[in-house]
């Protein structure tokens, strides 16, 4: 097992560069399995969760190839349609594959895919788009075996806004008889990203990245190339990282800042001095942080996946803040490992968290519970007294490309060791 040693309070300045979108990625490498034509994706993140799902794409027998951040995949022949459990349970984005799967070849077995223990992420969202589209669904073993002998368009209202769903069902889609509209849809920027080049491959979808998706399905879907969009949940963590930790101006390059409006508003509000450009974001230190509520919602609003980096944030504000995290109930229990480092944080109830600040925190050795907590417990670390110690590291290497290397650029002390 590898762990992080981090000596704490060391300015950070200068500028580092925010890789490709490990949230768009997941959902290219599992899209190309609607072709029998080469796909090539450029500026893939190196990172656990993009090997765990190429791994599982070539246990299908797909023909998929990588070099750095480059990857190769040709599903010339029909796939084999059986996910493999042990690299299933893994990760959540395993259930991505259904959607192309099912539409190809018109059978699925999906075991009970993985991913961070954050709460309920059921499937039964999937399930129920899936049996609109004319899939019959049964329950067998560990998993779901899901048949049709061809999809046929149809409406659908999701229950709950899901991006993954969103993505999965407008991917089966494509290939489907008739028209599929899907209503109350995510509007993630992934999405519309993901939709512009399956239409540029020969889809016909309109209204990606509003809540309603019209899919008129194809015969067939054709190769092409593309480059990954930047990842905005990774340009996020830098600035928070940047306010708390800064000790002049950091700069945040290879991004696209119009994807986290809300985000530098909550740290224009807590007194940040951002800078924005066209691909680049400047963050200067802020000496004096003022607390402020956070509420997570769905695209346009506030990312679940950056509310625990912000939490970190509020330790050092001077007041009272509330965190309120609307969409997944386990999402914060994390908090009782800062409040080990001298944190006081409490608890209101699993969705809302009273951070009182400011506080000191002091290095301790700790363990990482799922990506995102994991980069904010990192943050965490770089702004303790004393040395921290990070366990369990795998969870922050499945969302974040040598993070330790890209820290040292800017000044932090941190060391990876097995």
């Amino acid at each position: 097992m590898q762990r992080f040693i981090i000596k704490g309070q060391k300015p950070l300045s200068g500028e580092i560069k925010v890789n490709g979108a490990k949230n768009a990625a997941l959902k290219f490498l599992s899209a190309a399995l609607l072709s029998a034509d080469k796909w090539t994706l450029s500026n893939i993140p190196q990172i656990e969760d993009i090997f765990t799902l190429a791994k599982l794409i070539q246990s299908l027998g797909v023909n998929l190839s990588y070099d750095k951040d480059a990857f190769s995949v040709h599903a010339i022949q029909d796939p084999k349609t059986d996910l493999n459990p042990d690299l299933a349970i893994k990760l959540r984005a395993s259930v991505l594959l259904t959607g192309p799967l099912i539409a190809r070849c018109g059978h699925v077995f999906l075991p009970y895919p993985g991913g961070c223990a954050i709460g309920q992420r059921p499937i039964d969202i999937f399930l129920k788009g899936f049996s609109s589209l004319g899939v019959k669904i049964k329950a067998k073993n560990n998993g779901y075996v899901l048949t049709t002998s061809s999809l046929r368009g149809n409406k659908f209202f999701f229950p709950q806004v899901s991006v993954t769903a969103t993505e999965t069902l407008m991917m089966a889609a494509c290939l489907a008889r008739g028209k599929t509209l899907l209503w109350n849809a995510a509007c993630e920027p992934e999405i519309p990203f993901l939709a512009d080049f399956l239409n540029q491959c020969g889809a016909k979808i309109k209204g990606a990245g509003t809540p309603f998706i019209e899919i008129e399905g194809v015969s067939r879907i054709n190769g092409g190339d593309i480059a990954m969009m930047s990842d905005r949940i990774e340009m996020g963590t830098f600035a928070v990282l940047a306010v708390a930790c800064g000790n002049n101006t950091i700069k945040i390059i290879n991004c696209q800042p119009e994807h986290a409006q809300s985000l530098w508003l909550k740290l224009k509000e807590a007194g940040a001095k951002i800078k924005l450009g066209p691909d680049w974001v400047e963050v200067q230190h802020a000496n004096n942080i003022r607390a402020v509520d956070l509420k997570t919602q769905e695209y346009p609003g506030f990312a679940t996946d950056l509310q625990a980096p912000f939490c970190v944030l509020m330790t050092r504000a001077r007041g009272v803040s509330l965190i309120h995290e609307t969409i997944f109930e386990s999402r914060l229990f994390y908090t009782d490992i800062l409040n080990h480092m001298g944190a006081r944080i409490i608890m209101a109830d699993p969705h809302r968290a009273i951070v009182v600040g400011p506080t000191q925190l002091c290095g301790q050795k700790i363990i990482s519970p799922d990506i995102r907590a994991g980069i904010a417990l990192l943050i965490a670390g770089l702004m303790a007294k004393g040395e921290t110690i990070i366990e369990n590291i795998y969870q922050i290497d499945r969302g974040y490309e040598k993070i330790e290397e890209r820290l040292r650029g800017l000044g932090a002390d941190i060391k990876r060791v097995s």
